[in-house]
């Protein structure tokens, strides 16, 4: 473990020590949302307005945070979120954060716009993991990425629905963000204040959208890509678009980027195994309810019909357990493992993990359950939201 790794005893902690190694730009690109960054601020505060119900005197022992999500094992509730430019935090960070999570027990969830590739991933662990889809207007680039995923032997689909248009992100603007940087004199001072950084860097040849270069027609480097990703986001991209891709895929389907009690329903009715009560992290839709806010509502209007899941502001295990509380089965980290990815590389995610897993299981004693499977809406009190 990294020196001063122990350390950290919160998400936050990981955050502070993540903010001195990795440089601004990327830092930035994790730690931001669109335009105003209300609904990226909302996510995380509206999850400390849920109060917790405490109760004593309960056998405690035996504990066990073991469930499944999406028809699958998982040692607690909590997967890694697919997020882009995961190698910018850290040199091969998507394999790193893989290999943390298969070792936790937990899924890991590789980005249509990661930096490491599908194969990348593949090759350096032992588990299947899950791959997050983007719809491009080139569909024969989507059939090959859920070709390679299924060889790949991904266990799970997570489509994306919430990106048919990308929206304005003020700081990625700013920074001139592109992976890999431009070597602008802005960007060559950043860098230079993170040696750590720039000598993992120059130990690794994965510096770009690993999934895509080499991959999509016409994209052979970095300007080829740019004008690529520029024109390849599919504002048509609708509910029938769908029933092909669960037909193609063929395996468990989790659909993300659900935030209303219509459209909950709607992705109830294409038969996928799970959707994610999300708002891209505060990073699409800026002035759209948090996720934690919309949760019960969509619990309701789906009932049994479709597992529930969410994504956006959680911070701690008692995050994940409110979660739990107002019936989400499973939930996903983004930048919590970011973090600790930059905070500490793999040892970093590993200890992100478990932090939230002693949160998770000390809240949950505390709340007077042994079992995340009996945790429910008796463990917290009316919202006041």
């Amino acid at each position: 473990m990294p020196r001063g790794l122990e350390k950290a005893l919160t998400i936050d902690d990981l955050k502070e020590r993540a903010r001195r190694r990795v440089p601004k730009l990327f830092f930035d690109y994790a730690d931001s949302g669109a335009w105003t960054e209300q609904t990226y601020r909302d996510n995380e505060a509206d999850f400390h307005k849920v109060r917790l119900k405490q109760k004593v005197a309960v056998n405690l022992e035996g504990r066990t945070l073991k469930t499944t999500m999406a028809g699958q094992q998982v040692a607690m509730p909590v997967a890694l979120a697919p997020t882009g430019l995961t190698g910018m935090q850290h040199a091969d960070g998507e394999i790193l954060a893989a290999r943390a999570a298969e070792k936790a027990g937990v899924p890991f969830v590789l980005s249509t716009m990661s930096i490491c590739s599908i194969e990348d991933i593949a090759s350096h662990t032992s588990k299947p993991f899950w791959f997050q889809l983007y719809v491009m207007r080139d569909r024969e680039f989507i059939y090959r990425l859920i070709e390679r995923a299924k060889a790949a032997k991904c266990s799970a689909l997570v489509l994306t629905m919430d990106l048919q248009l990308l929206a304005q992100r003020h700081k990625d603007l700013r920074n001139d963000l592109a992976a890999p940087p431009k070597l602008t004199p802005k960007h060559l001072w950043q860098m230079t204040r993170r040696p750590r950084w720039c000598l993992q860097m120059l130990g690794t040849k994965r510096r770009t959208f690993g999934n895509i270069v080499g991959h999509a027609k016409g994209v052979a480097d970095l300007s080829s890509l740019s004008a690529w990703t520029a024109e390849q986001f599919d504002p048509r991209l609708s509910w029938d678009d769908v029933a092909w891709i669960k037909e193609r895929w063929g395996g468990p389907l989790v659909i993300k980027g659900v935030l209303s009690a219509e459209d909950a329903r709607r992705a109830a009715a294409t038969g996928a195994d799970a959707l994610i009560v999300s708002n891209h992290g505060g990073r699409q839709l800026d002035g759209a309810p948090s996720s934690i806010r919309v949760l019960p509502e969509v619990v309701e209007a789906v009932g049994s019909r479709i597992e529930v899941h969410i994504d956006g502001g959680i911070r701690s295990g008692q995050d994940v357990l409110k979660a739990r509380a107002l019936g989400a089965r499973g939930t996903y980290i983004g930048r919590a493992f970011l973090y600790g990815l930059g905070a500490g590389g793999e040892p970093g995610v590993q200890r992100a993990l478990a932090i939230i897993a002693r949160e998770l299981d000390l809240t949950m004693a505390l709340c007077g359950e042994r079992d995340i499977e009996s945790v429910g809406r008796h463990n917290i009190y009316a919202l006041d939201f």
